[in-house]
């Protein structure tokens, strides 16, 4: 009978358990929130405006830059010669430079023929080019598809050369590396290199090459992407205007004021003898194009972006491809800003306003805290301030800077301004990886060298085959839950709800709308429709 009793009275104790722990941590809540969390969070905001202003002003000045060139036409034509390449009746074909165009590639069964097959297209004296396609491939079906390709476009009188190797040490920058040890490429000038799903117009070679021959200052002209799948559904859409933003303001700019940017590592030409003086391609980062880049640039060389000049690629269509192309492009830098900022700082080549921007705007500002202020002020802090009222965050860094800043970075592609809300939600969340990612660099941590090579679906293959079959929906849960999307998509929903109810409804709309962006993308489920917008 005692037993009995005793049984019967557990869930009132339980209840009271549960109201006791209940009461304790709004307990503890209340007497740790003004002396400790009250002024953590006025730091974290002071902070986060800080940021945000650095951010700002970057982009105002890249801003007002851009229209500067534009108004007064500062293109590279004019501020180069380009003059085209006559024939020489005496030398004949000797009087063109020799090129190598380089084309490395890992399992591309998708793309392989379209970036070979554009390559082989290059209109350039057949005598004075090189295709070297550099293989990695470890499924030995590929393999042998790739060398039959080579072997067939060798069998019409094109130059081709299939290289091999071993093993994938240091990736991408490692078969570059090997395949420039090769004898026959001491005999070119300049080097062309395009990953394995770009593919250049014929007259690629024509538009670039003249910049090299008549500048010898130049070591490097960069061309433009063009996305041929940017409608293939509402996350390429997405990225299209982050990268329409990155070639049509950050590389023009680079280009037009301190004949630097970051080479994007495909769609470009080199010229050999600066690849040699900047001591090559080297694997310490996953972005050896970047580092060559910087390396060439303290050098004294100079670069030029040709805007005007397009090349045909595919855009990551699945959120997997993506996030992996993400982290590579944002831990990469940071760690390549690590193991380079005292080497810009000591260089004696360049001027102190190159160092500076290189340092301060071209890494600091674009590769680390512009990931950064994203995703702490706008996922983070930003929702916290609901829960914490006596904390106020001023309406020039809530609503103001941030609207500016987002209306700067639509510029680049005004056919999707209407798209800018998604935008903003996209971008916070990858901000997420990103800021990962970019901690990942700075601290060496143990993904710092992760290389994931972009999957590739030969959508252009698709597009060129002119194929009309009826889509169909690709709404398809990830591989797995992400299990840091879902907790922040949790915690600005629970903020959401707060402000609803106990707030002063300032972020609500926002709040929920971000949780949905998180909630989405932590089920793998991100964009993949196309939009009929």
């Amino acid at each position: 009978m005692e037993r009995l009793s005793t049984t019967t009275m557990l869930p009132d104790t339980f209840q009271g358990t549960r109201d006791d722990i209940a009461g304790q941590i709004g307990l503890i809540w209340q007497q740790a929130k003004a002396p400790l969390i009250v002024p953590l969070l006025k730091l974290l905001v002071v902070v986060c405006l800080g940021m945000s202003l650095m951010l700002f002003m970057e982009r105002v000045y890249m801003g007002i830059v851009i229209v500067f060139i534009k108004l007064f036409g500062r293109k590279p034509e004019k501020s180069y010669k380009c003059d085209s390449m006559r024939d020489d009746l005496e030398l004949g074909h000797s009087a063109y430079p020799m090129v190598l165009v380089q084309i490395p590639m890992y399992n591309e069964k998708e793309v392989y023929q379209l970036s070979i097959g554009a390559a082989c297209g290059l209109s350039w004296p057949s005598d004075r080019i090189i295709i070297q396609v550099l293989d990695d491939s470890t499924d030995p079906a590929i393999k042998e598809l790739v060398e039959l390709e080579c072997q067939r476009w060798a069998s019409k009188g094109i130059n081709i050369k299939y290289e091999i190797r071993d093993n994938r040490n240091g990736y991408k920058a490692g078969a570059l590396k090997e395949g420039m040890k090769h004898s026959y490429v001491k005999l070119c000038d300049y080097v062309a290199i395009f990953d394995a799903d770009f593919q250049p117009e014929p007259d690629f070679l024509w538009r670039t090459i003249p910049f090299l021959v008549h500048n010898p200052e130049i070591a490097l002209v960069q061309a433009r992407w063009k996305f041929v799948n940017a409608d293939e559904c509402l996350m390429t859409r997405m990225q299209e205007m982050s990268l329409d933003y990155h070639f049509t303001v950050e590389q023009e700019v680079g280009s037009a004021t301190y004949n630097f940017f970051g080479f994007n590592g495909t769609a470009g030409v080199w010229r050999i003898s600066a690849i040699n003086e900047a001591g090559g391609w080297k694997d310490r980062t996953t972005v050896e194009d970047m580092d060559l880049a910087v390396r060439a640039s303290l050098k004294g060389w100079k670069f030029v972006y040709v805007g005007d000049i397009k090349v045909k690629n595919e855009l990551p269509s699945t959120f997997k491809a993506f996030r992996y192309q993400q982290h590579r492009w944002s831990c990469g830098p940071a760690n390549l800003f690590r193991k380079m900022a005292m080497e810009i700082v000591r260089n004696k080549r360049v001027s102190l306003w190159k160092k500076l921007y290189v340092v301060y705007s071209f890494f600091f500002v674009r590769k680390v805290i512009a990931h950064t202020v994203t995703f702490f002020f706008y996922c983070v802090v930003l929702p916290a301030t609901v829960l914490v009222p006596e904390v106020e965050v001023p309406k020039w860094g809530s609503v103001y800077i941030p609207s500016i800043i987002t209306l700067l970075n639509a510029v680049g592609t005004p056919r999707s301004f209407h798209l800018l809300m998604f935008w903003i939600l996209f971008e916070n969340v990858m901000s997420l990886h990103r800021t990962k990612a970019t901690f990942i660099g700075l601290l060496e941590a143990g993904r710092v060298n992760e290389w994931v090579v972009t999957e590739k679906l030969g959508d252009a293959l698709k597009m060129k085959s002119g194929a009309k079959a009826p889509r169909k929906p690709r709404f398809r849960v990830g591989e797995r839950l992400h299990l840091l999307e879902l907790v922040v998509g949790a915690y600005l929903f629970f903020c959401g709800c707060y402000d609803l109810n106990f707030g002063r409804n300032r972020y609500f709309i926002y709040l929920f709308l971000q949780s949905f962006a998180f909630f989405i993308a932590g089920v793998g489920y991100v964009g993949t429709f196309v939009p009929n917008f």
